[in-house]
């Protein structure tokens, strides 16, 4: 592989403008694509399998509504009983005809005949149903009744909107802007020049455009998740500068050493290139790998991530040189500072810190195993599901509406559960939807029925319970449960069958289903990483080590998430628009990413300690000098990533915030406890054990010449026989 890429990068470097031209070509073309292709991203978290989604499928002939979008317009009055006024009814009847006639509206009923009206007399509801399903939805059709709503708004009542129209999610804010400033000055800092710096972003956005470009040019045909784009941005923007700051750096040691600039960038790209493809093929398989859980929105994340992360490694072993062919021996223009860019033998902080390491690696790992355990112990309380009206910021539509919702009525009202009854099987339908109502009534967490919907050909009633407590509540999922396990007792007795579907059902089966999908994956991803870095560097301990440390990061940063968003820790910190459950695919898609990045950190690390050991060093000084070499690089890409999955942070989507705020922690853990720490703390204790291999894995294990050992070797031999020059004669 470093032989190709040697020559790629050379390449590369000859044909500049020509590589240069190519990837504007492809950007632009990719970008008209999106423009002429691109359509609507989904807000759905649909998993079929499930019983709630099985069920809707089953009965959306029947009830067609149950499959449309629909929406909560909630009219409060400043004053109990306000909103029972003659003139304030009249503004709201008005209010709701006129939302019965936009143009996609099927239905919006009276709230003062369906008696969705608040026991205060303070707030009614108006359920309002589309003749489409959610995606279908226009952002034209939703301001049409907002703007139908007028009335009311003029009658001095507040009028909020909620329900699944109105809970958009996975926006961003622009904090990604806040992200590359940092990442701009941490370049800055670690390279010395504005051009230099510069470099990794102008790649990482030319990379991320076209991702995202592409991305974008297939929601048209396929339906896409709207969380993909966001993250495929995030991983993009990280990885996309990580990658070019590992080439560069090596570029710029090259270029240290006396080599000509073309040169230089051939063998950059032939040794760090090759750790670059290495690790970007971990990234792309562990989130590839999200498609084990059987979860189709998750499977679209995992891919687009993987496509942002696959466009990132090409840009970064095809662009970049070339773009390094532009810039020749002005690299190092516009100096922030002046830097010397030589080899030195003087002490730096990594391998001080390394040094420290190796000298009291037992200290070291037992002080980073404490840190880690403790971090990780509200893991054990993890708590999963998916957000909705009351995860969205305060002060946001949706938000006012779920919160005039359960002041008004309680918060169960924000929860409905649908129970299909199907009495097919009963002798006597209609009897049979009463003995399930006065069942069902009788449970514990159940505040109300409302009257039920009835097919009469089909035979098949809709019953809406409402319970005590919020979607979000550990009681609410209890009861679901408790539903279910009526359906028995309820055959034997009436001999009708019964199915729990709705948003809320639906909401809880899905955190189930990724709950249950946990043990597996981490179970792929572990051999998966075994295999990749027995691969890498032919070795047993030096894997079995990476996974420990891999699977320490990953109960942390899930311990920082609970005590963040699920406890309410740090609140005056992160602006947390609610606390409660977690979302249900944040630890999915954690372990994903995560492993990806700790991976490349454990291969750019453990690989510069591999090279100083072939080359003769005892495994302890080995240990110093690979972190002595890395320490720099990694601590400023691992300060990027940070930055730029940090800065989602500051966002408000229920969403993005805590993806961002899970994978700047994780990456933040991995890079400066796990790998800066424990990780030569274990290699020292190791020793030279860290580096044995079984004879009989040695035959059958492919070598890959990651850090370019055999190609060195033939470039010193083809200069050794290059004829000696005779001087010329004057």
């Amino acid at each position: 592989m470093a032989t190709y890429l040697y020559r790629l990068g050379r390449f590369c470097f000859r044909r500049r403008r020509a590589v240069l031209a190519v990837w504007l070509a492809v950007l632009i073309a990719v970008g008209g694509a999106a423009g002429a292709f691109a359509g609507r991203t989904s807000d759905e978290f649909k998993v079929p399998g499930t019983e709630a989604q099985a069920t809707l499928d089953r009965i959306k002939d029947t009830f067609p509504a149950q499959g449309h979008g629909s929406a909560q317009v909630v009219f409060a009055a400043p004053q109990p009983g306000g909103i029972t006024a003659p003139a304030t009814a009249e503004a709201v009847t008005e209010a709701v005809g006129r939302i019965a006639a936009v143009p996609g509206v099927a239905g919006a009923p009276d709230p003062y005949a369906t008696k969705a009206v608040s026991p205060d007399g303070r707030v009614a509801i108006a359920l309002v149903s589309f003749d489409r399903k959610l995606g279908d939805i226009t952002d034209e059709q939703r301001d049409a009744v907002r703007a139908a709503a007028d009335p009311a708004g003029a009658a001095g009542l507040t009028v909020a909107y909620g329900g699944d129209a109105y809970n958009r999610m996975a926006q961003v804010d622009g904090g990604e802007a806040v992200g590359l400033a940092v990442a701009g000055v941490v370049l800055v800092i670690t390279l010395g020049s504005l051009v230099a710096a510069g470099l990794p972003l102008l790649t990482a956005l030319v990379g991320i455009g076209v991702a995202l470009a592409g991305l974008l040019a297939l929601s048209g045909s396929f339906e896409i998740i709207s969380t993909a784009p966001v993250l495929a941005l995030m991983i993009g923007l990280a990885v996309g500068i990580d990658y070019a700051l590992f080439i560069l750096s090596r570029h710029r040691r090259h270029l240290a050493e006396g080599l000509e600039p073309e040169e230089a960038a051939a063998r950059a790209n032939a040794t760090a290139g090759s750790a670059v493809v290495f690790a970007g093929l971990t990234v792309v398989v562990a989130l590839a790998g999200l498609s084990v859980a059987g979860v189709p929105f998750l499977t679209v994340m995992g891919l687009a991530a993987s496509g942002a992360v696959v466009v990132a490694v090409l840009v970064a072993i095809t662009l970049l040189p070339a773009l390094l062919g532009f810039a020749g021996r002005a690299i190092d223009r516009l100096p922030v500072w002046r830097r010397a860019l030589r080899t030195s033998d003087r002490t730096t902080l990594g391998e001080r810190w390394a040094t420290f390491v190796v000298r009291r690696p037992v200290a070291v790992l037992l002080a980073g195993l404490a840190a880690l355990g403790a971090l990780a112990v509200p893991a054990a309380s993890l708590t999963l599901g998916l957000p909705g009206g009351g995860s969205q910021a305060a002060g946001t539509d949706a938000r006012k509406a779920y919160d005039l919702v359960s002041e008004g009525f309680g918060p169960g009202f924000n929860a409905p559960l649908v129970v299909v009854v199907d009495a097919a099987g009963a002798q006597q339908p209609e009897q049979a939807v009463q003995g399930v109502a006065q069942t069902l009534s009788t449970l514990k967490g159940v505040q109300t029925l409302l009257p039920p919907a009835v097919d009469a050909p089909s035979r098949t009633a809709l019953l809406t319970v409402i319970p005590h407590t919020g979607p979000d509540h550990a009681d609410t999922r209890t009861l679901v449960n408790e539903i279910r396990d009526q359906r028995d007792g309820i055959k034997a007795a009436t001999g009708a069958r019964i199915d729990v579907t709705g948003t809320t059902a639906a909401n809880i089966d899905v955190s189930a289903k990724l709950g249950d999908a946990l043990p597996p994956f981490v179970a792929v991803i572990v051999g998966i990483a075994l295999v990749l870095l027995a691969l890498a560097f032919r070795s047993v301990l030096v894997p079995l080590k990476a996974v420990a440390g891999f699977l320490l990061s990953i109960t942390a940063s899930l311990g920082a998430v609970v005590a963040v968003y699920q406890w309410g820790w740090l609140d005056g910190l992160i602006d947390v628009p609610k606390v409660g459950p977690v979302v249900s695919f944040v630890p999915i898609l954690l372990i994903g990413v995560l492993f990806g990045l700790a991976m490349d950190y454990e291969l750019f690390l453990v690989s510069g300690m591999k090279e100083h050991h072939v080359h003769g060093a005892a495994p302890r000084d080995a240990v110093v000098a690979g972190v002595k070499n890395g320490a720099r690089v990694v601590t400023a890409a691992a300060l990027i990533m940070v930055s730029v999955f940090g800065s989602f942070v500051f966002g408000h989507d229920p969403i993005v915030q805590p993806i961002g705020f899970a994978l700047a922690v994780g990456v933040l853990v991995d890079a400066f406890v796990v790998r800066m720490a424990l990780v030569p703390a274990a290699m020292a204790l190791f020793g030279q054990a860290a580096w044995w291999f079984p004879k009989a894995l040695e035959k059958v294990v492919p070598r890959v010449d990651m850090e370019g050992e055999q190609l060195m070797a033939r470039l010193e031999g083809a200069k050794a026989a290059e004829p000696a020059k005779v001087p010329e004669r004057v």
